[in-house]
């Protein structure tokens, strides 16, 4: 299992134990993040799976690619630092990864 760490608005952070293999996203709906709302269930054609990605683990998750930031620029208040989390593929280098949660998806 790998950690997955999301900081809500409010402050508070929730620890998710994630299956290597799958998306963050799928990780977030299993474990009840209600910010996740994953409305295409990761086909990339929505952006309420965005976050932020914490800057120390920019690196290790990796940027964008051109069709995840076109699906982007639908997000609310997207930053420099913003994925779609269903484009994050989670194994073992992810392991403590923080991610912190917009104030709302769409």
């Amino acid at each position: 299992m790998v950690q997955v760490k999301f900081a809500r608005p409010s402050g508070q952070t929730i620890a998710l134990d994630i299956d290597p293999g799958i998306s963050v996203m799928e990780g977030a709906v299993q474990g009840g993040i209600d910010e996740i709302l994953a409305d295409c269930g990761g086909a990339l054609s929505c952006a309420t799976c965005h976050v932020y990605v914490a800057p120390e683990w920019l690196d290790r998750v990796g940027s964008a690619k051109d069709d995840e930031l076109t699906m982007l620029e639908f997000a609310v208040d997207p930053r420099d630092n913003s994925r779609l989390c269903c484009q994050i593929s989670v194994d073992e280098s992810l392991d403590g990864l923080l991610l912190e949660l917009p104030e709302r998806q769409q």
